[in-house]
């Protein structure tokens, strides 16, 4: 796996450093950051030769969660109006943002081995003791789901609350786990 060059001082015509509060075109900028700063971050998030397949993985089903959960509410919460919301169907907005949702998920996945540069998806010890951390992470959130949406029944509440709480702990589970794989992969990864 290749790692990302260190990031070095850049300066500007002028002899200055940039980074040292002064925008690289003149002028103070923003909040004490450099523009350059900025776009060094985001490039290196888009940085994708350097990245390892399980990693291009975590960022698929993070954005791939967030992208299906907030479309989910927003056609849940703009059906609502101004009625209860437990009154508000749900039902096939939520079959259809879970099952776009593994379709991308699983698509995505496939183009990304594909286009992979590495020859195929090969793990080495610490792909799979990342993995394991994540999913160990993402598991803890869909257990206590899963028993907060089992009390819910047991307390005989509206289907709405414990089909969305249930749905809410799988979304967790994916975004926390899969956030938890990047950190591991960004900022490195002992696993005593």
């Amino acid at each position: 796996m290749r790692r990302r060059p260190a990031a070095r001082a850049l300066h500007t015509p002028s002899g200055r450093v940039r980074g040292s509060g002064l925008h690289p075109f003149g002028g103070l900028s923003f909040c004490s950051f450099d523009v350059s700063r900025i776009f060094d971050t985001v490039s290196g998030l888009l940085y994708l030769d350097g990245m390892a397949v399980e990693e291009k993985r975590a960022w698929i089903m993070v954005v791939v969660t967030v992208c299906t959960y907030t479309a989910y509410a927003a056609v849940v919460l703009g059906r609502a109006g101004t009625g209860p919301l437990a009154a508000t169907p749900y039902r096939a907005a939520l079959v259809w943002s879970v099952g776009i949702a593994i379709a991308a998920s699983v698509l995505l996945h496939i183009a990304v081995s594909l286009a992979s540069k590495e020859g195929g998806p090969q793990k080495d010890q610490r792909d799979r003791e990342i993995h394991r951390f994540g999913e160990y992470v993402g598991h803890s959130f869909l257990a206590l789901g899963g028993v907060a949406a089992l009390l819910m029944a047991m307390a005989e509440v509206d289907h709405f609350w414990i089909a969305n709480t249930a749905h809410l702990a799988f979304v967790l589970s994916a975004l926390l786990g899969s956030m938890a794989k990047i950190a591991a992969y960004r900022r490195g990864f002992s696993p005593w």
